[in-house]
């Protein structure tokens, strides 16, 4: 017996059909900028610290036609100074390029200025998740006090009840699993030290 295709009337049910337009601006390109070197680096933190593909990040800043023209308006031609600027290729998608292009032709901005204003945006992300970082290491440091404190117990336990009692054997698995977590605890917060430069 053949099937009915779901976009058939006959199924019931009615989905919304993409368009070529839109599945053509998904489509990844790429594009040169003269940034500053902190812009990059800024781009690279956070794609590093929260787990993002800077592609995602790039069209999540950029893909904004109206944060791009408060950007446009406000910036003021002599602040923008490209002496200083290294060359960085992006992936960002087509329509995300399409934006920062209609926002810098309609403004007489340059799409350097755009990208580099945008990437602005994510100094407070920065800094919040730069307190979170310190954060972490300081539970870091309590988790490590509290697993000594563990390993003195399961001591006193394999000596007072012998490495084969139950309880011994119960303590051990607990404190295996928490030498486990904290080494996964370390290794994230390893990876977040990128954000210490900041």
């Amino acid at each position: 017996m053949e099937r009915e295709p779901n976009n058939n009337p006959r199924s019931g049910i009615s989905l919304p059909q993409p368009s070529s337009r839109d599945l053509r601006g998904r489509q990844s390109v790429r594009a040169t900028f003269k940034l500053t070197v902190r812009a990059i680096e800024a781009m690279s933190a956070v794609s590093i610290h929260l787990g993002i593909k800077q592609k995602s990040l790039f069209d999540h800043l950029i893909d904004d036609l109206t944060a791009l023209e408060t950007i446009a308006r406000e910036i003021r031609p002599d602040a923008f100074n490209v002496h200083g600027r290294v060359q960085k290729t992006y992936v960002l998608s087509r329509r995300t390029l399409s934006c920062l292009d209609r926002a810098a032709k309609s403004h007489t901005a340059s799409r350097d200025e755009l990208v580099e204003y945008s990437i602005q945006r994510l100094m407070p992300v920065i800094a919040k998740e730069k307190q979170r970082h310190k954060n972490r290491k300081k539970l870091m440091n309590k988790i490590n006090d509290y697993l000594a404190g563990g390993e003195k117990i399961l001591d006193e336990a394999e000596a007072v009840l012998g490495s084969e009692d139950p309880v011994t054997a119960e303590l051990e698995r607990a404190l295996t699993r928490l030498h486990g977590a904290r080494n996964d605890i370390a290794a994230f917060i390893e990876r977040g030290s990128l954000i210490e430069n900041f």
